[in-house]
């Protein structure tokens, strides 16, 4: 298996993971019995550093923060996919900097979030992790 397949891989995971979580973290069901926790979310407004928010405009934010990055993240792993052996050997900051920020990512995701989270981010750090691996290695 070579790097440049791996960091494919976890690119096209990555614009899934981005799919699912921008169509998805905004969604709620009634099962959950979260309506009026959601309403209060969405209707409390407070004043925080000259700007009227709600808790709700700070969860819709940082859920559109975090597309941004899982974004970020599948250009940045395709473009390290197109990259030579021993273009990538020159780089392992960014190789395993992008690897371990997936780790955490998957932690974080055990810990605050659910089993399809968990998968997804388990995946892209495995494959991330790997690259990363084998781009150190000789040909």
């Amino acid at each position: 298996m070579k790097a440049s397949l791996l960091y494919k891989i976890a690119s096209c995971l990555l614009v899934l993971f981005f799919v699912g979580h921008t169509l998805g973290f905004r969604q709620t069901d009634p099962q959950w019995g979260v309506g009026s926790l959601v309403e209060a979310m969405r209707t409390i407004y407070f004043d925080v550093q000259g700007f009227r928010r709600t808790y709700w405009d700070f969860f819709v934010g940082f859920g559109f923060l975090e597309s941004v990055f899982l974004m970020f993240s599948a250009v940045l792993a395709w473009q390290l996919g197109g990259m030579s052996q021993e273009a990538l050997r020159r780089m392992p900051v960014v190789t395993w900097a992008l690897a371990i920020s997936f780790v955490a990512v998957t932690l974080l995701s055990w810990r605050y979030f659910f089993v399809v989270a968990i998968i997804f981010s388990f995946a892209i750090a495995l494959c991330l992790i790997l690259a990363a691996w084998l781009a150190r290695r000789s040909n």
